[in-house]
């Protein structure tokens, strides 16, 4: 295979191992591949607020497309720039129809500013006890990157079924592996978009970028690279998508298939 000059990578159980963190193998990977000078891009479902706790774990290296393409941020300052958000008027109708559909619904919005929940989100993992809490329909004045939206009475194949008859074409829903939770993005906005605009502003061809991924909300940006590995932990989907099936996250599958790249 020809040397990428993009490498594109999620985050969470792809590049970082269960537990959340990098191994010094794919550390030292990551520095070889800016020592020869092909750009890494983290490309995640993560918000920007969450960016903090793996800054060191990535080592600072170039930029993250996060909130599955929402944005695009600068890993070692936080800088957030190319936001593509709700239309706000679109995302009220779609906040509404939710509420009148699903009674009991609780959403979230995520935006380049922080975080807002419901006050009745009961989800710690992404409403944390410190986290804003207020109804979501007083804080759409500036762009949402992503709404969430969950309801825990409701079995999670039927819930993201009847989110997506609500939704249509308003929105997109991707799903990223985290259980009961719909995530909601603006139409047209994807990991492969982001990546596809990032690419081009970098004179970088498609065939050029090398993809790695697990979760169907990376098969887009899979599908759309010329090459593209699925971690053998991946999802059904994205391993049958895939051009390449490399180790599992927890074996530095990433790691394993970028090594070549290094050798003199």
């Amino acid at each position: 295979m020809t040397a990428p000059q993009v490498v594109a990578t999620d985050l969470d159980g792809t590049l970082l191992r269960s537990d959340g963190s990098l191994s010094d193998r794919t550390r030292s990977v990551l520095a070889g591949l800016d020592d020869r000078g092909i750009h890494v891009v983290f490309v995640t479902a993560r918000p920007p607020r969450w960016l903090a706790a793996v800054a060191g774990a990535v080592g600072g290296h170039g930029l993250a497309i996060c909130l599955n393409g929402s944005c695009v941020v600068e890993v070692a300052t936080g800088t957030v720039s190319q936001v593509h958000g709700f239309d706000a008027p679109a995302l009220a109708e779609v906040v509404a129809d939710l509420r009148a559909a699903l009674p009991g619904v609780e959403l979230g919005l995520e935006r380049p500013s922080g975080a807002v929940f419901d006050p009745h989100y009961t989800h710690d993992h992404h409403a944390p006890a410190d986290a804003h809490r207020s109804t979501v329909e007083d804080h759409l004045d500036e762009p949402v990157g992503k709404l969430l939206a969950r309801l825990t009475s409701m079995p999670d194949d039927a819930f993201f079924a009847r989110v997506e008859s609500v939704i249509g074409a308003r929105a997109q829903l991707a799903y990223s592996g985290a259980t009961g939770l719909a995530e909601m993005t603006a139409p047209g906005v994807s990991k492969a978009a982001a990546l596809a605009r990032w690419c081009t502003g970098h004179e970088v061809d498609a065939r050029d970028v090398w993809a790695f991924g697990d979760m169907p909300n990376d098969l887009p940006m899979l599908t759309w690279a010329g090459t593209s590995f699925a971690v053998a932990n991946a999802h059904d989907a994205v391993l049958a998508a895939a051009t390449h099936i490399t180790a599992s996250n927890d074996d530095d599958g990433v790691a394993q298939a970028l090594e070549g790249l290094l050798v003199p």
